[in-house]
């Protein structure tokens, strides 16, 4: 899993690095700006939440953690969404509040998904007690 990640977080230091120099008479004010988050930096992140996520769910055999994996691949998507919307918006081809929308669907149907999902959590334990998906087989023969 670290193998994964070390390339994403050398691709964020090296961005990082090249953001924060010092800035030069010729810069003037403008080496303040800088340090803004650009749209790599935000694609970085996303792809860093959504390989945790997909990790999490491939390794893990606990129910609740594999849930909360979920919602980080689907965060993963939301910032993706934010971040698209507003590099489009500075380069003027789409309008206002297009990935906003997007992500408001998108926490929406996480909250039903999570409200569902821990509602059959809670049953199977009740019925097996334990969360552990290796050992739930009620759909068996």
């Amino acid at each position: 899993m670290i193998s994964l990640v070390a390339p994403a977080l050398a691709l964020l230091w090296q961005v990082g690095q090249q953001t924060q120099a010092a800035p030069t008479a010729s810069t003037g004010a403008q080496g303040l700006f800088d340090l803004a988050p650009t749209t790599t930096k935000f694609l970085i992140l996303s792809s860093l939440l959504f390989i945790i996520g997909v990790g999490g769910v491939l390794a893990r055999r606990n129910i609740i953690v594999i849930f909360m994996s979920i919602e980080l691949i689907l965060n993963a998507a939301n910032i993706n969404f934010i971040a698209f919307t507003r590099h489009w918006q500075m380069i003027g081809k789409i309008s206002e509040h297009t990935g906003e929308l997007f992500t408001i669907f998108i926490i929406t149907v996480a909250a039903a998904e999570a409200a569902i999902g821990l509602g059959i959590v809670v049953s199977l334990y009740r019925n097996r007690e334990t969360v552990a998906v290796d050992e739930i087989d009620l759909l068996k023969w």
